[in-house]
């Protein structure tokens, strides 16, 4: 059994983490509009996060540079955050390039929770995250659930066919 329980994080500390780490590697950031990764750092990216794609099949993502690796990132960005949308088995070689590059803080996305790559990243001096949307926890703590389409008055449970972006 995991000790990840125990390690949850708290508000106090994620409002920290989303406070100071304002730029933030997206590890597995997909060119595609649809998919997870590319919302969140969409949403990110206009609450005034600078992303820095890592994506090696792709040159640009979201306007921004893309990177083959986080290391290939921090040599030209300043890396605060590495947000991981990779499976959780794939998550201890980016811990340790996040390690190397001097990151802050090593967040794994909803359903990767990799303690093994945490306990390293933590006895390393980052702080972890795991089995956690960014884009979700900045809409929770900071007012922005509006934007994945809380409140709007309209309730439905059809994706609409037209969508307006």
């Amino acid at each position: 059994m995991t000790n990840y329980t125990a390690r949850m994080s708290t508000i106090s500390e994620l409002r920290r983490i989303l406070a100071s780490n304002r730029t933030i590697a997206v590890v597995g950031l997909s060119p595609q509009w649809h998919r997870p990764s590319f919302f969140a750092a969409k949403y990110m990216q206009a609450h005034g996060y600078r992303i820095v794609p890592i994506n090696p099949s792709a040159t640009e993502i979201l306007g921004e540079r893309c990177y083959p690796s986080v290391t290939a990132a921090a040599q030209d960005v300043r890396i605060d955050m590495v947000d991981c949308f990779r499976k959780t088995e794939d998550i201890p070689p980016i811990a340790e390039e996040a390690i190397r590059i001097g990151a802050k803080c090593l967040w794994q996305q909803i359903g990767v929770v990799n303690e093994e790559a945490a306990a390293k990243a933590r006895a390393a001096g980052l702080e972890t995250v795991m089995d956690r949307c960014v884009k979700i926890e900045h809409a929770r703590l900071y007012g922005g659930l509006n934007w994945a389409g809380v409140n709007t008055k309209v309730i439905s449970s059809r994706r609409p066919q037209n969508l307006p972006y």
